[in-house]
């Protein structure tokens, strides 16, 4: 029951690093365009990057595909910073069928992505366990718990910013993303390929 904890906690804390804040960024921008009452579709959303970043990390822990960790690094932030410039060119438009099948996509893709950029770290914590896949569970239910915990502060928000100070749902995707893009151009930058 210890290492449950240990590993769910593990989970828990690597999405809600504030020194490794590429997770929040990237599900605050993920559901900046929804609400409460579409909690269905943020939900199969925030599962789906979970099921890709555990997918990933499964096939480097069982050394059936590594990937550059530059590369990796690079990547994190161009899946933030493409979310964010897909919510300002979609904000406001009725493209919901055919922007909610694009997210499906894209959110398990960049789950992927972000899963091979904490890889290293997690083989390391499990290289000597005996039962790898029930350590890939319990990281993934604290991956789940603590972006659902991110979700429904920015779903709590975005009702009180639209309630409350009476933004416009475009606005409030626009001024999200904006933001969002400002604060990953120095993770992009810092983590540059080219």
């Amino acid at each position: 029951m210890a290492d449950f904890w240990l590993y769910f906690k593990l989970g828990f804390e690597h999405v809600l690093d504030w020194k490794a804040y590429d997770h929040v960024l990237f599900l605050s921008v993920l559901v900046a365009a929804y609400s409460f009452k579409e909690s269905k579709q943020v939900f199969w959303l925030v599962t789906l990057f979970t099921v890709g970043h555990v997918l990933s990390l499964a096939l480097a822990a069982y050394d059936v595909l590594r990937v550059n960790s530059k590369t990796i690094e690079f990547l994190i932030p161009v899946s933030i910073i493409f979310t964010a410039l897909y919510n300002i060119i979609t904000a406001g438009k009725n493209t919901a069928s055919q922007k909610i099948n694009f997210l499906y996509f894209i959110t398990f893709f960049f789950g992927l992505v972000h899963g091979f950029g904490f890889s290293t770290y997690f083989n390391m914590l499990s290289k000597d366990s005996d039962s790898l896949l029930l350590l890939l569970v319990e990281f993934a239910l604290g991956i789940e718990v603590a972006q659902i915990v991110i979700v429904i502060a920015v779903l709590l928000l975005s009702f009180i910013f639209q309630s409350v100070f009476r933004f416009s749902k475009r606005d409030w995707i626009l001024v999200i993303s904006s933001i969002v893009l400002g604060m990953s151009i120095p993770i992009l930058a810092e983590n540059w390929l080219f």
